[in-house]
């Protein structure tokens, strides 16, 4: 539409930091460097960023802006967290609650989200039988780490 409009002279200029193969070398195209992302503030905000959500995953076991794993974050509650990467696969949530309350260990809070072909669930518990609660999750086919916080 804007190749047709700077044509026809609807459109005298057109200015972007994105263009594309079209545009580029067309009369009356102004393209510009896309550099929003390198100012020193943005530097500075995006570093601070990155530290904090990484705090944040080391501490809390929560996941923002991954590109391989979903956005999970959940606020914290009960004595221990149970961080799990599991494959996406029918009965594996099932097979998880079932492995706690067969320890009689009480899920306060619950959280699981999925991307493609891989999910992560977030367990907050008041139990802290760590070996025991590790061990038993690891065994699960289909569960790929378990980390506890």
């Amino acid at each position: 539409d804007i190749l047709a409009a700077l044509d026809n002279g609807r459109v005298a200029a057109y200015v972007t930091d994105f263009p594309t193969d079209e545009v580029l070398g067309k009369d009356g195209v102004i393209a510009i460097p896309h550099l929003g992302a390198s100012t020193p503030e943005s530097e500075d905000n995006c570093a601070k960023m990155a530290a904090e959500q990484l705090a944040d995953y080391i501490e809390n076991g929560n996941i923002v802006n991954s590109v391989n794993m979903p956005a999970v974050s959940m606020p914290r509650s009960g004595k221990l967290r149970v961080c799990i990467i599991h494959k996406n696969v029918p009965t594996i949530l099932t097979q998880i609650t079932q492995t706690m309350a067969k320890d009689n260990i009480n899920i306060e809070n619950m959280l699981n989200k999925s991307k493609k072909e891989y999910a992560y669930t977030l367990l907050d518990v008041n139990d802290e039988e760590k070996e025991k609660i590790e061990t038993e999750l690891k065994a699960i086919e289909g569960v790929i780490k378990v980390r506890l916080v």
